[in-house]
């Protein structure tokens, strides 16, 4: 195989020439470098690459290890030791990590080498990663479009082949959302699942990492690495996970899926509609039995989701103040002033802006109205899963009510970014664990633009919903295509 070749190898095919001693990880490595200095520019999606080091760790790496020698993309909000850790905000801008998130020890430990930091929405805040403070991402299926949010650094690289796989984080979609508009597989294990040790918290009890890859067993290899109990998180389930690849290539015959009738709304592109509708019929092919299911509160789910983030935000966000670290504003003249220059120059407007409401929904007067009430309702949302989930084994439905949006298209309207979660963060609500998938392509003018397919289990259930997605790619093409715009460009780069 030729080197310029090698980046558009999913983990599981490198794995295979790596054990075969037909590739070493430095050839793969420098086959990745290169084809990152070839298209990097176009689409943006890393904020810093630590080649020396990962050339290094290469020069060491054990092939025979579940990941060995696999170089993976890492989130900008996931500490590396000696890495920056800047969360795409001006107020981490110089900040280096002084240890490793226990996702980043589980993935060196399974022999994995990590590669560079991905761009994102100031701390995880959006669903279209315009609201980075360093650089825009653009979609690599169309670079006058956003790649989605706020993982949309990981999953424009892994779509780009800038990267054989990636970590992103999961608080309101932001796995699943980014990964239907580029065309990859996004993965939001069960909260509690994958520790969050490590991981920069915008919203505690929603906040969840997980893999974005080019296939669904690629995402149950990094799953297989990071998940587990930690003794460094208490919320993390002191239980052993299973192996996630176990169940993959077996029949999903008899499995009953639910199709919630909220999900299929009026507002939904019609070229989405049509693939999951295909989609559905491809699993009942497959011997799957649908069944209609009802989840009465999703109308709530993004008033309570905004009440709850935002809130759980201010309290993490006080932190940033500029005494201990980060950036903070010159010549204040007292320390009233120092916080208030600090966090008004460090932060951005999206930041402020959920800050200033969950301050508003915690404050004195407003508690009971908002927070509280809010709190009841997620119970409530979480007990419409628990009595669909009594009926059927997963749920499907679109996980982008529409393609991916032109850049700026949605800056100016904040509810109108905001309902591009409305399909996903009633899981983060309920702690659940849902996939995305490839399920077709919507064609608008010129754009080829893919569609995400989303299944939702039960808590600890991701060995299920794979299964389903598994037996959903390998019966369909969609998982085979790659954005053709940049085809070519690094062989190009490498034969000049």
């Amino acid at each position: 195989m030729k080197p310029a070749d090698l980046p558009a190898l999913n983990i599981a095919d490198l794995q295979s020439l790596l054990r075969r001693r037909e590739v070493s990880p430095r050839e793969a490595l420098e086959a990745l470098r290169v084809r990152v200095a070839a298209i990097e520019p176009q689409i943006d999606a890393y904020l810093s690459l630590d080649t020396e080091d990962a050339l290094k760790q290469a020069e060491t790496a054990d092939v025979r290890l579940p990941l060995g020698g696999v170089p993976i993309a890492i989130k900008d909000v996931i500490s590396v030791a000696g890495q920056p850790c800047t969360c795409a905000s001006r107020i981490l801008r110089n900040y280096i990590a002084p240890y490793d998130a226990t996702v980043i020890t589980k993935l060196k430990a399974a022999g994995a080498i990590p590669f560079g930091k991905t761009n994102m929405d100031e701390f995880a805040m959006g669903s279209s990663t315009e609201n980075s403070s360093v650089k825009l991402t653009r979609n690599p299926w169309d670079r006058t479009r956003v790649p989605g949010g706020s993982s949309g650094g990981s999953a424009a690289a892994v779509a780009a082949d800038l990267a054989f796989g990636a970590l992103g984080t999961d608080t309101g979609g932001s796995i699943r959302q980014p990964a239907a508009l580029t065309g990859v597989v996004g993965l939001k294990p069960t909260y509690g699942r994958v520790s969050r040790f490590g991981l920069v918290a915008f919203a505690s009890s929603l906040d969840q990492a997980g893999p974005l890859t080019k296939s669904v067993r690629d995402a149950a290899l990094i799953m297989n690495a990071i998940a587990g109990p930690d003794p460094c998180d208490s919320t993390c389930f002191d239980r052993a996970a299973p192996d996630y690849t176990a169940a993959l290539g077996k029949e999903i015959r008899g499995m009953r899926l639910g199709v919630p009738k909220e999900y299929m709304l009026e507002g939904i592109d019609p070229q989405v509609k049509s693939a999951v509708d295909a989609a559905v019929r491809q699993f009942e092919s497959l011997g799957a039995e649908i069944v209609d299911v009802s989840l009465p509160h999703t109308d709530d789910a993004i008033a309570v989701y905004y009440i709850i983030a935002t809130a759980e935000a201010s309290a993490n966000l006080a932190r940033f103040d500029g005494v201990r670290y980060g950036y903070r504003a010159a010549d204040a003249k007292s320390m009233l002033d120092h916080y208030g220059r600090t966090r008004a120059e460090g932060f951005g407007a999206e930041v402020k802006r959920r800050i200033i409401l969950g301050t508003y929904v915690l404050s004195s007067g407003y508690y009971d109205a908002y927070y509280l009430r809010a709190q009841k309702v997620r119970e409530l949302i979480r007990q419409d899963f628990a009595q669909a989930f009594a009926k059927v084994d997963a749920l499907i439905s679109p996980t982008s009510p529409v393609p991916a949006f032109r850049i700026g298209e949605r800056t100016s309207d904040p509810l109108q970014m905001y309902l591009a979660d409305i399909f996903t963060n009633a899981g983060n609500l309920a702690g659940i664990c849902g996939l995305s998938l490839p399920c077709g392509f919507a064609q608008i003018g010129d754009a080829k633009l893919p569609i995400g397919l989303q299944l939702v289990g039960p808590a600890l259930d991701e060995e299920r919903i794979l299964q389903l997605a598994y037996a959903y790619e390998q019966s369909t093409e969609w998982h085979k295509h790659r954005p053709p715009s940049l085809l070519g460009a690094a062989t190009e780069s490498v034969a000049a």
